[in-house]
């Protein structure tokens, strides 16, 4: 992973655990054998940090951080991953691989609960259109399916009310304002177009696909985060609204002077249905002339970079189930700030609570960290994401209401039907 020969995308991850010498390692300043992994025996791993992270039990589910064999690697080369050379820990073993067509596993007898696997085959397949992962489902070809919200069939789902889940995400689509580019490098002028979003007509009228309300960064189904009473649940929108005019006339902006700011979203059905509600939003409530920048992906992640926009459409899902996979992302040194948002106070409370091992604590400062992005609006939250499910009924042990996206086969087993 830190190998800088290898190049590796989740480098960063051992970093942001806190690695002792990882972020050294990955700048070639220091040797491999330098970083704080060490095997004691057979059995047991001793991990050094540079400093406490409480999220870092949590970090090393992801599988950046999943153990690979060394023999293997070392004699099979690229070919370590078929199906024949493949080794694994998990309760299954690789058995077939077509790519494109399937994936096929079978119960690994040396794994340690072996004896309390039920399955004796799981084959996963490949399905990239809602519409096909519906139709599979519902023709029997597979017994569980995930699908985008936006895909909601209602009348198919009443006839089957108890194999549909919709769950939250631990993601936030948000809309990320440049604090250092007129007019939004205006405090008041950012706040102004955060508060006069009318969240309940995006979720319950734009979209309408289970999507769910975000006055915070942080998502409601986050682990170890009990949000304070805030700003928002003082006020009703006609409140909020005549708040934002007063900010933009302070702000020097009227009707003979009115507020002028692009828009950039990249291209997607659901962001664009956004970005054109809400520039009516501000065009009515704020007489704010919008001009939407629709970009292709490439094109998209070059603004992006670069700063060129005065507000963008952006989404964050986390790595892990923490606050700080969120908060983290404004901080003035992450590359992920592209709101480019500049507060030493912030950097010292996010600081305080990477420090801090009482949760107790340390929701404390995720909930002034909370507060603090919505004084200054670097970023508008507009929505948590959702995931639709279909479970077979007689399919038992699926970890259906789980944020993070993920399920071991070893759990599941199958009841009489």
């Amino acid at each position: 992973m830190v190998d800088p020969v290898n190049h590796s995308p989740f480098a960063y991850f051992a970093t942001l655990a806190g690695i002792k010498n990882a972020q050294k390692i990955i700048n070639n300043e220091l040797p491999i054998e330098k970083l704080g992994v060490e095997a004691l025996d057979n059995h047991t791993l001793k991990v050094t940090l540079e400093q406490p992270a409480p999220y870092f039990l949590n970090l090393t589910s992801h599988f950046s951080f999943f153990p690979v064999n060394q023999k293997i690697i070392a004699r099979y080369g690229q070919n370590w991953l078929t199906p024949t050379n493949l080794v694994g820990n998990g309760a299954f073993r690789l058995t077939e691989r077509i790519a494109g067509e399937k994936i096929v596993l079978q119960p690994n007898r040396y794994y340690w609960d072996h004896k309390n696997t039920i399955l004796t085959k799981v084959t996963f397949v490949p399905i990239k259109q809602n519409a096909r992962a519906w139709q599979s489902y519902f023709a029997g070809d597979v017994v569980e399916t995930e699908f985008l919200p936006e895909h909601l069939d209602s009348k198919l789902l009443q006839q089957i009310p108890d194999e549909f889940y919709l769950v939250g995400q631990l993601a936030t689509y948000y809309y990320v304002f440049n604090t250092q580019k007129p007019p939004t490098d205006d405090r008041r002028v950012r706040r102004a177009l955060t508060v006069s979003i009318n969240r309940d007509v995006i979720t319950n009228k734009i979209l309408a696909d289970g999507e769910k309300v975000a006055y915070r960064f942080i998502p409601d189904v986050i682990a170890d985060f009990t949000p304070e009473r805030g700003f928002y649940d003082g006020y009703g929108q006609k409140e909020l609204d005549e708040q934002a005019r007063v900010l933009l006339h302070l702000a020097g902006f009227s009707r003979h002077n009115p507020l002028k700011l692009s828009l950039v979203y990249n291209n997607s059905e659901n962001n664009k249905k956004v970005a054109i509600a809400i520039a009516s939003m501000w065009k009515r409530k704020l007489g704010a002339e919008i001009t939407l920048v629709n970009q292709q992906w490439k094109t998209y992640n070059e603004s992006r970079n670069s700063g060129h926009f005065n507000v963008l459409g952006a989404a964050r899902f986390a790595e892990y189930n923490e606050p700080s996979s969120f908060l983290n992302v404004m901080v003035s040194s992450n590359r992920g700030n592209w709101a480019k948002f500049q507060n030493s106070d912030y950097d010292q409370i996010i600081a305080a609570a990477m420090m801090e091992k009482n949760i107790k604590n340390r929701n404390r400062f995720y909930n002034r960290a909370e507060k603090m992005l919505l004084t200054h609006a670097p970023i508008a939250p507009i929505y948590y994401y959702s995931r639709g499910y279909l479970i077979k009924s007689w399919l038992k042990g699926y970890p259906v209401n789980n944020p993070e996206n993920v399920s071991y086969s070893h759990t599941l087993y199958v009841i009489k039907h």
